[in-house]
């Protein structure tokens, strides 16, 4: 293998190997503690513009599928590994995770030690980053991670929604994981219910979990504005995860705004949790290192079940900015205390930070989207 060069902005380097693309980057670095599930991390859009460091030693071991592809594309800028399999040993795999890096042009490092990494960025916070697959000397990559203005503010959305309208048609994968979202009990509907989805980046997961209800799914662009929505009739809405940070997106607050009074079931999820908390006047913040893992404990604060939660976000509603007359808290993270559920009081909307459909897991949040469908049936009479 060639060598590698990941360099931070406080002048720090991590000499490695090289795999996938040969090429530069720069990135915010984030660390993921999932134990499994590298291909749905690794096509997750709430990821553009970060590069992943992944806590499990070894990456690659399962290759790459279709099956399993959460946007049609790696969404990372970089991956950040202590060991890479240079093979793909299982029986739906069609390329190796090596290859498919290099095919779609993103770079990685392995043989560097991820664990002190790992602690470094939990002390002290997330770091600008930049990375050589290709020989750039240590100092430029140094100037390249410092000169990097970073994401705060930026809008990341529109790099990952959908250029237009579309009704989901399934995909090759849903077949194969439709057993994995289906509800135990299907409702019987009057008619299907209709799900219009603004997409700021969302996981294709989400909508499978739609389409196993019985709902027919309309996904709009996240430019979408409220009146252009509603127009379509819809008999709830779902505000997808995404990337970034929510400030830089005021377009999307106006139309959540929008939709929050319009008496249609709203259900959030991530990105569309934080939009939902803007669109109250509530603000947000960003966090030290994030939550990025399948392994993150939350507490329904009204049943005092604790669910182990799937998570990938930089940013949190501040509680105390929303106003308890309004907004009912709903879940609270047991690590940090950080704002992780919603519930409007006089209005058909509820959000959670982090995420129900939870490919490849863990499955303990599912019921959510059950939740959103009673809703539904509630107050639309399906």
């Amino acid at each position: 293998m060639n060598a590698a060069l990941l360099a931070l902005e406080d002048g720090s380097v991590c000499h490695g190997e090289a795999f996938g693309a040969v090429t530069d980057t720069v990135f915010e670095l984030v660390f993921n503690t999932s134990m499994t599930g590298y291909q749905e991390i690794l096509t997750d859009p709430s990821y553009r513009g970060q590069g992943v460091l992944f806590t499990t030693p070894h990456i690659g071991n399962v290759g790459i599928n279709t099956e399993d592809y959460e946007a049609g594309v790696p969404q990372i800028s970089a991956a950040v590994v202590r060991l890479v399999s240079p093979i793909g040993s299982n029986w739906r795999a069609g390329e190796t995770f090596t290859h498919w890096l290099a095919r779609h042009g993103v770079p990685g490092i392995s043989g560097i030690d991820t664990r002190s990494l790992t602690r470094r960025l939990r002390d002290g916070g997330t770091v600008r980053a930049a990375l050589s697959t290709c020989g750039t000397p240590a100092s430029e990559l140094v100037r390249m991670a410092q000169g990097w203005p970073g994401l705060d503010g930026l809008d990341m959305v529109q790099a990952v929604t959908c250029p237009q309208r579309y009704t989901w048609a399934g995909d090759p994968a849903e077949s194969w994981v439709s057993q994995d979202v289906r509800p135990f009990n299907i409702p019987s509907w009057k008619r299907p219910p209709h799900i219009v989805v603004f997409d700021y980046g969302i996981k294709r997961n989400m909508i499978r979990h739609l389409a196993a209800w019985g709902a027919r799914v309309t996904v709009l662009p996240a430019s979408t504005t409220a009146a252009d929505a509603l127009a379509l009739h819809p008999d709830g809405f779902l505000l997808s995860n995404g990337p970034g940070d929510p400030s830089g997106l005021p377009y999307a607050v106006e139309a959540v705004r929008g939709l929050l009074s319009s008496g249609v079931p709203v259900f959030g999820i991530c990105l569309g949790h934080q939009l939902i908390g803007k669109a109250l006047g509530g603000q947000t913040a960003r966090l030290k290192f994030g939550h990025h893992g399948g392994n993150h404990p939350v507490q329904d604060v009204r049943s005092g079940k604790v669910l182990v939660t799937a998570q990938n976000h930089n940013y949190v509603v501040v509680l105390d900015t929303l106003d308890p007359k309004e907004v009912e808290v709903t879940h609270l993270s047991l690590n940090d205390a950080s704002l992780e559920g919603l519930r409007l009081r006089n209005q058909p909307v509820f959000s959670v930070q982090f995420h129900p459909e939870a490919a490849p897991g863990p499955h303990d949040a599912h019921g959510l989207f059950g939740e959103f469908f009673a809703l539904i049936r509630q107050e639309r009479g399906l």
